[in-house]
């Protein structure tokens, strides 16, 4: 398919409705196993964290039951760090780092903070290597109350006791080519509107929030990331992804506003990690590695910041 190709699902011009979603979700294909890559690393840290079923998602027969993993000597005195993996489930660094930030760093932090990981919102989607659910929905622009998705859903549910006491929230994403050549163009046809082509940034960059930017914080985590991959440069217009570049590797969105999951919370410090996989000066290892960077530049940042 070409940016000037029709979407092979649907009528242009016309929404989806059951049967288009139906037809998709038919085109899926099972190219990796939940079961086998992530589920096997997140039983491991039951040796040194707690893990607990936050919920589950069921799909045509497949049962996927969702994790997180939190400190065992949780106490809530300490401030309390959110990490979340996976809300498109073919962004794999994202699942992958945050697994490899417990396993290498996660006692490091034992007695100075609470930490919070969802690794894998969206096990159908990675199995799949999707961004959407199994109903053809985003979960990362329903992370609200009463969301009509299911992965949003329980980590609205997963949260909602903890409101107030998370000082950070990390959300570990990834930009890739496919965003442009399949997933913007399904998104246009599933909601019946043009398809406008647009560029894909080559590097590594942040999603702010716009009434909460913190750029001192997005700064920091940039600079310790630019260690190990490099950083995606503005585009000719000044923008990354049709968004201002308001320092080096950054931008904002409104979270809350487009129910994104950084927005989940009232935190002080919440950023989204974009790492640019097709690049052909990073390897699939150094993705997961900037995902780590980030997260552990974040939670000293967070740490050490004085509100």
């Amino acid at each position: 398919m070409t940016a000037t190709s029709p979407y092979p699902i649907g009528t242009p011009g016309q929404p989806w409705g059951d049967a288009e979603r139906a037809a998709w979700r038919s085109r899926q294909r099972v190219q990796r196993r939940y079961a086998d890559d992530v589920l096997p690393r997140i039983e491991a840290l039951r040796a040194t964290f707690d893990v607990a079923e936050y919920g589950r998602v069921v799909s045509e027969g497949e049962t996927f039951p969702l994790f997180a993993v939190r400190s065992r000597d949780w106490n809530d005195a300490l401030p309390t760090v959110l990490v979340t993996g996976g809300v498109h489930g073919y962004e794999t660094s994202g699942v992958h780092g945050a697994l490899a930030f417990l396993e290498r760093h996660g006692l490091d932090y034992a007695g100075r903070v609470n930490l919070l990981v969802a690794p894998c919102i969206s096990p159908w989607a990675y199995e799949r290597v999707q961004r959407w659910n199994a109903e053809a929905i985003d979960p990362n622009r329903n992370f609200c109350s009463g969301s009509p998705c299911a992965e949003s859903a329980a980590m609205v549910a997963l949260v909602a006791p903890l409101q107030g006491r998370i000082r950070l929230h990390i959300d570990l994403h990834e930009t890739t080519d496919s965003d442009e050549n399949e997933f913007r163009p399904a998104l246009a046809a599933r909601d019946g509107k043009p398809f406008s082509p647009g560029e894909i940034p080559d590097g590594f960059y942040l999603v702010g929030d716009t009434p909460n930017p913190q750029l001192d914080f997005q700064r920091h985590v940039i600079d310790a990331v630019a260690k190990v991959t490099h950083i995606a440069p503005a585009d000719g217009k000044g923008q990354i992804i049709d968004s201002d570049v308001v320092s080096p590797g950054v931008i904002l969105y409104p979270f809350r506003t487009l129910g994104l999951c950084p927005g989940l919370t009232d935190a002080s410090y919440t950023t989204t990690t974009e790492v640019y996989p097709d690049s052909p000066r990073a390897t699939p290892e150094q993705c997961v590695e900037a995902q780590v960077a980030a997260v552990v530049a974040a939670v000293d940042y967070a740490l050490h910041a004085k509100d």
